[in-house]
């Protein structure tokens, strides 16, 4: 375990950062009441994913909106609104940097959704390796077509990756707004979770990607070799995957993992020895 980090506010005040003793860092969307972004948040979302990355001690990084009933309702319409076209463009251009460094940073992401996350929020929790949610709380969906715009912030990209090119195109070109367990029937968000104190059971989850359950370089890697490779034509995907292997290979997490490894196959061969062969047959 180590010192853990105090939550604190990023410039603008409308992220924050925490890291708890077991290596899992929070970066919490908080402008109330919908966690809509703007510039403002995006740059502050931006700063918390690079100290998420720069923090040696993280080893999770868990992305969450503030309150209940919204995890993040996409971009400040009303600021939108105001803005001209070139500032619209290039909102999104550092929109697309900021996700695609989330998505780059070799740490596992786990967007924890409660409430509604729809419009640009889906959008940065596709940008998550894993989408988790409160069970029957709030809409998941991209619905930017009944404001006469698309996806921009990544959901056509990411959503075609993550569901297939036909049901993306669907989803989108109908506004379709899906209830969570839809979205998880789909395979859009990988687990849900019940009852009270949802966050926390979501940290607890994240623990168990956190060394000693795992060793977490291991999964920050298999994250890199399929978010990076799978782009990528085979034999290229596979020369990354060797070279990110032997980056585990020579590190203390693989050294230890293989003597533990060794303890436990002499261990379950010990007890293989001990039983008889009806028993085995029934392990």
């Amino acid at each position: 375990m180590t010192e853990p980090a105090a939550e604190r506010a990023m410039s603008n005040g409308l992220v924050s950062y925490a890291r708890d003793e077991h290596g899992v860092a929070t970066i919490t969307l908080q402008n109330p009441p919908a966690n809509a972004y703007s510039y403002e948040m995006m740059r502050d979302l931006d700063d918390a994913i690079l100290e998420a990355r720069f923090d040696d001690a993280c080893e999770v990084i868990v992305v969450a909106g503030a309150g209940e009933k919204f995890f993040c309702a996409g971009a400040d319409i009303a600021m939108l609104e105001k803005a001209a076209p070139r500032f619209k463009y290039q909102f999104c251009l550092h929109a697309n940097e900021t996700l695609l460094r989330l998505e780059h940073t070799s740490k596992l992401v786990i967007a924890a959704i409660e409430g509604h996350c729809v419009g640009g929020g889906l959008e940065i929790a596709l940008a998550a390796d894993l989408r988790v949610a409160a069970k029957g709380k709030g809409k998941v969906g991209l619905p930017e077509v009944a404001l006469g715009v698309l996806p921009g912030t990544g959901g056509t990209q990411r959503l075609a990756r993550q569901l297939g090119r036909a049901k993306a195109i669907q989803l989108m070109a109908e506004g379709a707004l899906l209830s969570i367990e839809e979205a998880h029937a789909l395979g859009l968000v990988q687990r849900l979770f019940e009852g009270e104190a949802f966050l926390d059971q979501v940290k607890a989850y994240a623990r168990s990607f956190c060394s000693p359950e795992k060793a977490s370089l291991a999964v920050g890697l298999i994250k890199r070799a399929v978010q990076t490779g799978v782009d990528l034509p085979l034999g290229e995907g596979l020369a990354l995957e060797r070279e990110l292997q032997q980056r585990l290979f020579q590190s203390a997490a693989a050294r230890g993992g293989r003597r533990a490894g060794r303890s436990g196959i002499a261990g379950l061969q010990t007890r293989r020895a001990r039983s008889t062969p009806l028993q085995r047959l029934r392990a």
